[in-house]
């Protein structure tokens, strides 16, 4: 038998080659389609998948002991996790200058900033705003007072008293624990680097509190809320009273860097946080009548104050 591979007749030759063509065409475009489907569904079985939000770092003062403040804010912590749907970190600091630092250089998202840390955060980063800013639970309004709170033992009853004793301050970036009293201090002829006979500053406003019962001063700045929070849990006794308080402070803001958030992200976490349950404690770790905005010149007074005495130096002895 003979094999015919390739006809004589030109038509047949055509004819074939045409078909061949078509037939190798057609087979390449289904291995093109095949190849196509297999590397488009093997990307979407390697693709990872989509990413968790990053967590939103904030800064907190050291306003009472860490372990106690890093249990009161874990209810915060998890209502803004829900609401905002991504890990919320409260990193709680050494101190008031490590929050400032923080925050200026965007190594956190938000602070939790007492008045006078905002304005020195401010100062040096103009994108660090005021959020908001809590409602104190005492006075029913978006602010707070400073108070000195004396050993009346030593016989201190009045700012002229303090003369000759050993004073504690909270923090030379304290609003409450340094600024407004200072202000108080120096309108009163009292120089505490002449008039004092120890200076310290304890680092928080709970140490400030137990420099006082310890001995260790006769006299400290505080916040009265910390005042009355001693005196409730009896760490404070009779003999120890308020010689002097403050007009209102605004209270401690919540901020943020304003170049890291969206216009919508920035609003949405104001309506979480004036929204919060009452009840849950602010960032400072106390119990808080909620928040409300805040707006840079509600510092404003705070800021000239600031200005006025930020060249004086108190150093310890």
């Amino acid at each position: 038998m003979k094999f015919i591979l390739w006809p004589k007749h030109r038509f047949l030759r055509y004819s074939l080659v045409f078909c061949l063509l078509l037939c190798i065409s057609g087979i390449a475009i289904s291995c093109t389609s095949t190849s196509s489907n297999e590397s488009s569904e093997g990307e979407k079985i390697s693709s990872p998948n989509p990413p968790i939000s990053k967590p939103l770092q904030v800064a907190v003062l050291p306003w009472q002991s860490p372990e106690k403040q890093q249990e009161k804010l874990q209810p915060l912590a998890e209502y803004l996790e829900t609401i905002l749907k991504r890990p919320v970190n409260f990193q709680i600091t050494k101190n008031y200058a490590e929050a400032v630092d923080l925050i200026v250089k965007e190594e956190v998202d938000m602070a939790y900033l007492a008045a006078l840390t905002y304005i020195k955060a401010n100062e040096r980063n103009p994108n660090i705003k005021p959020l908001v800013i809590p409602i104190d639970r005492v006075s029913g309004r978006p602010w707070y007072t400073s108070v000195i709170i004396a050993n009346t033992t030593k016989n201190i009853k009045t700012l002229q008293d303090l003369k000759g004793k050993r004073f504690a301050f909270v923090s030379p970036s304290s609003t409450s624990g340094f600024l407004i009293p200072m202000n108080s201090l120096e309108t009163a002829d009292i120089d505490p680097t002449r008039d004092f006979s120890k200076i310290r500053y304890s680092g928080s406003h709970d140490k400030a509190t137990e420099d006082l019962v310890d001995g260790v001063v006769d006299a400290v700045t505080n916040d009265k809320e910390s005042f009355l929070r001693s005196q409730k849990s009896g760490k404070l006794d009779a003999n120890y009273k308020i010689i002097w308080e403050s007009n209102p402070i605004p209270a401690p803001p919540i901020v943020i860097n304003t170049k890291k958030f969206a216009p919508e992200a920035i609003e949405q976490l104001q309506e979480a946080l004036i929204d919060a349950p009452v009840g849950v404690v602010d960032v400072s770790g106390t119990e808080s009548a909620g928040y409300t905005l805040a707006k840079d010149s509600d510092f404003e007074e705070i800021r000239q104050i600031y200005t006025r005495l930020k060249s004086m130096t108190v150093p310890e002895k």
